[in-house]
């Protein structure tokens, strides 16, 4: 059954897939990273973390920013107020301004094993800061997701691998996350009040041969639209059936992270890495680190602003 529901969801997007296409004027990155569209600014926001870079894109007037930052990016998120984004770094969590400038809101978690760095993350519905680690040989075990309130991180899981994808539906209050080796999004009941998550369990079990679960988006009517490293595409899962409703293909073996923009958010926008591919793919797949677009009939949620 799940084999017929994949065929037909391949089947359901075969005109669909063919949209996808890179963006013009894009910088090609090792290691794309934390797609999210930018609420104010009405803009991309996405980073090479091996590159150590965050980009801002504007659809009706292309690449504004490219800003290096000198050590890797995990992630970015839109912020409102002095700064117009927040970074995770290595050597740190930092609010960037306009003019290109950056200042230090948290340091790195001084409870980090060795040779750990900030991975993905997002804000929640009340603009926490929620930013997960990986260890860089992704040592079993050795990361943490961490929730970043008044100043301070406060540990929320531990014992991670690979922390991921992470959304919010606010209708259910709900939480999503993913710690990528292990294959599954775990749910969890959220508080918007405090913060608070309770109840783990499995929402999905991604089959390995369609890869392994890396960003993810949550869109209008909360489903998953999940990236898939080593899976060729983003994938929409029910997570309350566990149904896989349709697949989007990408011409890059390693899709790491997916988000809506647009006007009407429905823009859906593709990172992708070249990172850890040999000669032989990325000579067949030569865009790969590409950052691709593909209109779709699906509305997204807006991101939510760190505050």
């Amino acid at each position: 059954m799940k084999n017929l529901l994949f065929l037909s969801a391949i089947i359901l997007l075969a005109s669909c897939s063919s949209g996808v296409k890179p963006v013009k004027n894009t910088p090609t990155a090792k290691l794309g990273e934390g797609a999210i569209w930018h609420p104010e600014k009405d803009a991309l926001l996405w980073v090479d973390i091996t590159g150590e870079k965050v980009f801002m894109y504007k659809p009706d007037e292309g690449m504004i920013k490219d800003i290096s930052l000198e050590s890797m990016v995990g992630t970015v998120v839109p912020s409102t107020g002095e700064f117009f984004a927040i970074a995770a770094q290595e050597t740190g969590i930092f609010g960037l301004r306009e003019d290109g400038t950056k200042q230090q809101i948290a340091p790195f978690p001084a409870d980090a094993l060795p040779n750990v760095r900030f991975n993905d993350g997002k804000c929640d519905p009340m603009g926490r800061f929620w930013v997960g680690t990986m260890e860089k040989t992704a040592k079993e075990g050795a990361a943490k997701l961490y929730m970043f309130e008044n100043d301070s991180l406060y540990t929320k899981e531990s014992n991670v691998t690979i922390s991921n994808g992470i959304v919010w539906d606010s209708n259910k209050n709900l939480m999503y996350y993913i710690d990528t080796p292990t294959q599954k999004v775990f749910a969890y009941d959220y508080d918007s009040s405090t913060g608070e998550v309770a109840n783990r369990r499995v929402a999905l079990e991604i089959p390995l041969e369609q890869g392994s679960p890396d960003g993810m988006s949550i869109d209008g009517e909360g489903k998953l639209w999940i990236a898939h490293w080593g899976g060729s595409g983003v994938y929409r899962w029910d997570p309350e059936t566990g149904e896989l409703m349709e697949k989007i293909d990408v011409p890059a073996p390693n899709v790491t992270s997916c988000a809506f923009g647009g006007p009407n958010l429905t823009t859906l926008y593709i990172t992708t890495a070249r990172e850890g591919l040999t000669e032989e793919q990325l000579a067949q797949y030569p865009l790969s680190g590409s950052l691709f677009v593909i209109e779709t009939d699906v509305k997204g949620t807006p991101a939510h602003l760190f505050r």
